[in-house]
């Protein structure tokens, strides 16, 4: 989806925005998948009622947003060699994470994880703008057989990801430098007003949509 409007308050990588949709009384919260002057590209999967509506809708519908929600990551700790991990629809925000990077002359190691060969999206995107890349799927139909943590390079620096809870884990787990997960949450207020997407962390309950969605790997506590 493309959409042409005021897009100032977007700041960094790994922000999201709000949608309110007709008939709908929580607004949908999508991942910013990249920013190029007053226009937006959202990348999103139809999961449900709201997704639905929006894969519906004609060229030229008006839409309200809340922009630039969510804090974003932080690029300072990136080092030389970053490493962006997306498993599915968590691929979108490591668009704009990589063009940011890209420009401040590191280089971008790119791992994209996905069931099947069927699902991939973004991999010619991600090589054009000059990433190493890495495909997995879990039933190696193309690239890497596997998982994710199956793929990842033998050096990187720094890491940066966004996928479901599973990967989460799991790169928790396998990578050997810290890092930053962006997550994923049912979302009310998206800007931190009714506390409904408040998650634990070491220093207290944080709030996915104002807080995060993205935390350092040293603040997560995961939940038995």
């Amino acid at each position: 989806m493309l959409l042409r409007g005021d897009t100032s308050a977007v700041k960094n990588a790994g922000e999201f925005v709000n949608i309110q949709l007709d008939g709908f009384y929580l607004r949908r919260p999508i991942s910013v998948c990249d920013v190029e002057g007053d226009v937006l590209t959202l990348i999103y999967k139809v999961v449900g009622k709201g997704t639905a509506a929006m894969s519906a809708m004609p060229e030229g519908t008006q839409l309200r947003l809340l922009t630039g929600l969510g804090n974003g990551y932080d690029l300072t700790p990136a080092g030389d060699e970053p490493l962006l991990v997306g498993g599915g629809v968590g691929v979108p925000p490591m668009y704009l994470l990589a063009k940011r990077l890209l420009a401040q002359g590191r280089t971008v190691h790119v791992v994209l994880g996905f069931n099947t060969a069927d699902e991939v999206f973004y991999e010619d995107e991600f090589r054009a703008l000059g990433c190493d890349v890495t495909v997995a799927t879990v039933d190696g139909s193309r690239g890497v057989k596997g998982f994710v943590t199956d793929a990842l390079p033998s050096h990187y620096t720094y890491f940066y990801t966004c996928g479901p809870m599973p990967m989460f884990r799991a790169l928790y787990k396998a990578t050997v430098t810290s890092g930053q997960f962006s997550f994923e949450e049912r979302m009310g207020c998206g800007f931190g007003a009714c506390m409904g997407c408040s998650c634990k962390t070491i220093t207290g309950y944080k709030r996915i949509c104002k807080d995060g969605p993205v935390l350092r790997k040293e603040e997560i506590l995961w939940a038995d």
